[in-house]
């Protein structure tokens, strides 16, 4: 059930809802969003016509990806607003664009209307998000554009760091998803890892009995996957950059395979 502060929001998420595609998850597997950003920054780092996106977003699917992410940054660095409205009508892509909450950045996603928006927190000199979205300190920010997105018919996850404030703000913003910050477990230190799942495992739970869909990303690779698998509550993981480096020596659609497949075995984590 959501808190009190939610209630009035509760007809617009069943709206939204309604536009999500996705059933209810099996009590086996976990979903796989694939970051194609840095697909993007190839194409950039020489300003071509290439890689093109949509190919590799088609790739993804058929490596088993269920979901495309991308990031349309203030400073466009890599996706450009000409990128979210193409893979918008590829066919088979559902479409979750990040993006910080910036009026211009809005706009085009109330345009656009990917499937899902995540909200995150940008800086300009970041090379990529460093921590989550301040959910409690921007309270009002996030909650006006939780109800602007809503209204257009998208869902709305807010990417947070595993911390019990950020979780009671979300469920007070009306988002009906959060994203985990994974970062900290993913770049911990062997004796500092136990402590950053421990968080991730704590405030998935209390997500969870918040009402919310839990999802993660952030410096997940093959590496690491088995300690967020143990993360419970898990409806979708995104990611990108391990799976983009994979593809450099295996191929984008054989890394996203590789991927997919080592998600089949979650069984719902640590309860």
């Amino acid at each position: 059930m959501l808190p009190a502060c939610a209630w009035r929001w509760q007809r617009v998420l069943r709206d939204v809802a309604r536009q999500c595609i996705f059933p209810a998850m099996s009590a086996k597997g976990c979903r796989l969003g694939v970051n194609i950003d840095h697909v993007a920054t190839l194409r950039q780092a020489r300003g071509t016509a290439y890689p093109d996106l949509a190919a590799a977003a088609q790739a993804c699917l058929a490596g088993g990806a269920q979901g495309i992410t991308i990031h349309l940054r203030e400073d466009r660095r890599h996706i450009q607003d000409r990128d979210v409205y193409a893979l918008r009508r590829e066919p088979g892509v559902r479409l979750n664009l990040e993006m910080a909450i910036v009026p211009e950045i809005v706009a085009i996603a109330c345009d656009v209307r990917p499937d899902e928006v995540c909200l995150v927190p940008e800086r300009r000199h970041e090379l990529t998000t460093e921590g989550g979205l301040d959910a409690a300190g921007q309270a009002a920010a996030v909650h006006d554009a939780v109800a602007t997105l809503a209204q257009a018919g998208i869902v709305v996850s807010l990417f947070i760091d595993p911390d019990q404030r950020q979780i009671e703000a979300a469920a007070c913003s009306g988002a009906p998803v959060i994203e985990l910050h994974t970062g900290r477990f993913c770049n911990a230190s062997e004796a500092g890892a136990p402590v950053e799942l421990d968080r991730l495992i704590e405030n998935a739970g209390l997500a969870h009995r918040r009402g919310l869909k839990v999802n993660a990303g952030h410096g997940i690779s093959l590496d690491n996957l088995r300690g967020i698998l143990s993360v419970p509550h898990l409806d979708t993981l995104n990611i990108g950059h391990s799976i983009v480096c994979r593809s450099v020596f295996v191929g984008l659609r054989q890394a996203v395979a590789e991927m997919a497949a080592a998600l089949e075995s979650y069984d719902g984590g640590s309860t």
